[in-house]
Parts: C-alpha cells; structure tokens; sequence
C-alpha cells in the first residue's frame, strides 16, 4: 500500500512559485486540443498588419497569464474543494489558449508581453483577495471575468485583418470556452459583483491592454 503525503504549507507555497515560472518564463506547454487555427493557412500579411496583429494576440497572451493566475490564487484560498475543483479545472482549460496564443504570436515573429510576470503577480494578489471574499464572490469574479474576456475577444475579432482566418479562428474558439466558464460558474452559486468591481476590472483591463499590445 502507497501512502501518499499530505502537501504542507511550504510545499504549497512552492508549488505555486513553480507555477508562475512556468507560465511566465517558460515554453508553453503543449495544448491538449490541437489550435483551431491550424485549419487555416497562415495569412499573407504587410508588414503594418503583422505588427497589429501580433500586438493583438500578445494581448491575449497575456490575458491567459492573467487567467492562469487569477484561478490559481482564486483556488488557493477557495474553502469549497467543489469551488476549488471548478477554478482549477477553468486554469487547466485556458492552458490550451496560452499555447495557441504563443503559437501564434512565434508563426508572427514576435513575442509575449515582457511584463507578463507583473500582469502574474497582480492577476494572482487578485484572485487570492477575490477568493478572500466567499465562494459565492469567488465564483462572481469567474462570471465577470469571462464576461469582459468574451467582449475583448469579440472586439479583437473584428480587428483583425479579414485575411487572417487563422487567428480568428483561435480567438472564436478561446470565446466560446470563457463562455463555458461563466455558465458554470453561474450553475455552481456565482453571486454577482457590487457594482465598483466590474468598472475597477475594465480600468485594469484597459491598462493591460493597451501596455501588453507594445511591450
């Protein structure tokens, strides 16, 4: 018979350090469901297109950072093993959207974002605080997030050049997914935001965004 050791404190702590660097310093880890935009072939794009484009998705890039650790600090403090299950089920799901956004962003010649451990680092203080708050809350943050995602996503789409099939591709299914999330979260007890929290989201949001596009 195996018994298997109960993590401490530390080796929690540790974990999650380990985490972060993975997903900010590291080679994404290769996705468990191939990229939609593998369908379509890479678009022939001016060199001012390519650019843009590129800035887009290293905004979503970062947008997956950013999710990666907000479950995971939402996880790390949730008091339902439920609740838990659930967060960390969503930051496995949006694992397969880091690596076809930096996909992406390598057949684009470029890079992610070099702030991508600050946007960690806040995304993860975050979720800890939102995670704080009640599983209800908790849940709440999941529901706003993926709505504000699924608007960004939606406004990326639309930006993009009409050539480019292939990153639209991945952008529509990574829209469907953060819709799947905010459902479950709703199903599983989600109470809604006081009404400050969304704005203070879309105002750190936008920050994000417009620095992540360039940097």
């Amino acid at each position: 018979m195996t018994l298997q050791r109960r993590l401490s404190r530390t080796d929690r702590m540790l974990a999650e350090v380990e985490a972060a660097l993975h997903t900010c310093l590291a080679e994404a880890p290769a996705a468990q469901r191939p990229s939609p935009g593998a369908a379509h072939p890479p678009p022939a794009l001016e060199e001012a297109e390519r650019r843009h484009v590129a800035g887009l998705m290293r905004i979503n890039h970062a947008g997956e950072v950013c999710a990666q650790a907000l479950y995971r600090g939402q996880a790390a403090v949730a008091r339902d093993p439920v609740t838990r299950a659930h967060l960390l089920q969503a930051a496995a799901e949006e694992g397969d959207h880091l690596a076809w956004c930096a996909e992406r962003l390598a057949e684009l010649g470029s890079r992610p974002s070099l702030l991508n451990p600050f946007w960690y680092a806040g995304s993860y203080t975050l979720g800890v605080a939102a995670g704080l708050w009640g599983d209800g809350y908790n849940l709440g943050f999941v529901v706003e997030t993926e709505r504000q995602v699924e608007a960004h996503l939606q406004e990326h789409m639309e930006r993009l050049p009409a050539e480019d099939r292939r990153s639209r591709a991945i952008l529509a299914t990574m829209q469907a997914d953060e819709a799947g999330h905010g459902a479950r979260a709703r199903e599983a007890g989600a109470r809604e935001l006081p009404p400050p929290i969304p704005r203070l989201m879309q105002w750190t949001s936008r920050v994000m965004k417009a620095l992540a596009y360039r940097i």
